[in-house]
């Protein structure tokens, strides 16, 4: 299976695309961002990131994709805009048929380190070690995506174990 993860943001968004072996193995396929500017206006920042995204999609040709939920403490309008962003990759997965599931970043830090407040360098090192890369992934957005992919990867083949099981 072919797995996207998507770290929202209208400035960065992170993509992270992996897929597994049949002896159930994770591989690293790409991984980067989506980058926009401050000067272009929402609506182009927004074109932006779903016309690239449709591009990864059509590349990639993923079975599923994942997105994290959108979480904020304090910053409403970096929500309305990590909002906004999130919208327009839900879309994406819309219009291409991707089926897609979101993840709380307690959900990807357990499924990546087995600790729901683990750090963001833990996470990122349990990233590198789990894909076996030789260093730790860049940007930061780009590494998150590639969290949630695990995250959704491994909450996929837990899934598929228990359909199994059911079946038996």
């Amino acid at each position: 299976m072919i797995v996207i993860g998507i770290d929202p943001g209208t400035a960065s968004t992170g993509y992270g695309v992996i897929y597994d072996d049949e002896a159930g193995n994770i591989h690293l396929l790409d991984y980067g961002v989506i980058k926009t500017t401050a000067e272009q206006s929402v609506e182009l920042r927004l074109k932006t990131i779903y016309d690239n995204l449709l591009a990864l999609i059509q590349l990639h040709k993923p079975q599923s994709g994942a997105v994290e939920k959108l979480f904020f403490k304090k910053n409403v309008t970096n929500a309305i805009s990590v909002g906004q962003a999130r919208g327009v990759i839900l879309l994406a997965f819309a219009d291409t048929g991707v089926e897609f599931h979101e993840y709380a970043p307690t959900e990807v830090k357990t499924a990546v380190t087995g600790y729901g407040n683990a750090s963001k360098s833990q996470i990122q090192a349990m990233t590198k070690a789990l894909l076996q890369m030789a260093e730790i992934p860049r940007p930061d957005d780009a590494a998150d995506a590639l969290a949630i992919a695990i995250c959704h990867m491994n909450s996929s083949a837990v899934a598929r174990l228990a359909n199994n099981l059911d079946d038996a």
